[in-house]
């Protein structure tokens, strides 16, 4: 039976930064997402890090007293060590040391369920173990089980030598390339067929899950492609991409992707960056924030730096501020390119799709077309894919006042009689 953890948080405060307080709430978020218990925190004011120990000696003394005291068997640091730091701690502590990185790649790991997620993850982890084997090897000799110690196969990966784990993470990076290859293959086709795409993007929960869901159900309710809806941390890893169909034949794809947490490790948004690409041929963004938080300009930031790291810096964001009815805001409420709305109770949804529209749809022309009857094909077509808003039978054929796409009015210039 494994050991019921408890963590005693450490965290440095470097120059007075102004988000550490809430980088510490959201540590404790983050190590109970992993079932561990909170049950002490220290942090300490630095100007610059030691680097041996991270913090200093004085403070290693307090963490051990606190860690005898609370009878806690981790102790999580709130930035990511140095494979000297975390050896160097672990054995003037005498007790079981990891850090943030390490805690966000378990819960990663927790939560993966395509062959994709885990191939991302179990990448991510090794390329991160790799220079930290002799201290995590340490670790694992105190105690077996639990956060921070790759469960099952993690200690058989721990055993390997150097070689071996490059070996893995080869093997393993090839298995995602053919992933990868599959997923730009069905982008292609996606762009061939011309259907605009939208990307949620957003802190973790926030609610772009929720979103897509009420989108589903207002569009598609007959079907049961639901996507799992949880207030925890990091409750969706998978990409899901949705078609949403409009009802006057527009349509276009709704796909939702990882959440953002601020120090997100580096070798995680690398390995990530498959999954993210879908983000990056978005024709629109939609960046979800929970406005009942009272950190969600600090979120917004976060969620801004992150799509900055992957190379997103000129796609047109609409802004859907989530959870709105839990302040004093009476909503649905649009500001320019903001929606304020709340997607578990169905408010602002229209809003929203209204602002999906003016940014994804504005090569549609109004127009009137004269269709001979001999092309009958033709009026089937626009039935099907654009929106036919009048019809008249005259004597040369079939008079249509319609909306299509600027291609297609293009294409079929000869039969248009009138712009509107």
């Amino acid at each position: 039976m494994e050991l019921h953890q408890k963590a005693i948080l450490v965290g440095v405060n470097l120059n007075g930064q102004k988000d550490f307080e809430y980088s510490m709430e959201e540590l404790a978020n983050l190590t109970e997402a992993c079932e561990v218990e909170v049950v002490g925190t220290i942090t300490q004011n630095l100007h610059r890090v030691t680097s041996s120990h991270f913090i200093g000696t004085g403070k290693i003394e307090e963490v051990k007293a606190l860690v005898e005291y609370k009878e806690a068997n981790v102790v999580i640091f709130n930035d990511q060590l140095s494979p000297s730091q975390l050896r160097n701690l672990e054995r003037d502590m005498d007790c079981k040391v990891i850090d943030r990185s390490i805690l966000i790649l378990d819960i990663f790991a927790q939560r993966a369920k395509t062959k994709e997620a885990q191939l991302q993850v179990e990448v991510a982890k090794l390329q991160y173990m790799l220079p930290r084997l002799i201290g995590l090897r340490e670790s694992l000799g105190r105690q077996s089980g639990g956060v921070g110690t790759n469960k099952g196969a993690g200690e058989k990966q721990l055993e390997l030598d150097r070689r071996r784990i490059e070996e893995n993470i080869s093997v393993l990076n090839k298995e995602l390339e053919e992933l990868v290859a599959h997923r730009q293959t069905q982008r292609k086709q996606r762009k061939k067929n011309a259907i605009p795409v939208v990307s949620l993007v957003g802190y973790t929960n926030a609610g772009k899950s929720s979103i897509m869901n009420a989108l589903m159900e207002m569009f598609q309710p007959t079907s049961e492609k639901q996507v799992l809806e949880k207030d925890m941390l990091f409750a969706t890893l998978e990409t899901s991409v949705r078609n949403i169909p409009l009802p006057d034949n527009k349509e276009f794809l709704l796909t939702d992707t990882v959440g953002f947490v601020s120090k997100l490790p580096h070798h995680l948004v690398k390995a990530f960056r498959s999954t993210l690409e879908e983000v990056v041929e978005a024709d629109l963004l939609i960046h979800v924030v929970d406005y009942s938080n009272p950190n969600y300009e600090q979120q917004i930031e976060i969620t801004e730096k992150t799509l900055q790291d992957i190379g997103i810096k000129e796609i047109p964001t609409i802004f859907a501020y989530n959870k709105a009815d839990l302040t004093d805001m009476d909503i649905p409420k649009v500001n320019r390119d903001s929606v304020y709305m709340a997607a578990r109770e169905k408010v602002g949804l229209k809003e929203l799709i209204d602002q999906i529209r003016s940014h994804v749809f504005m090569d549609y022309i109004h127009c009137e077309m004269l269709i001979p009857y001999d092309q009958g094909k033709l009026v089937s077509y626009f039935n099907d894919n654009g929106h036919i808003t009048e019809t008249e039978y005259e004597e040369n054929g079939t008079k249509l006042k319609l909306e299509c796409k600027k291609t297609d009015y293009e294409k079929y210039h000869n039969y248009v009689i009138g712009k509107s």
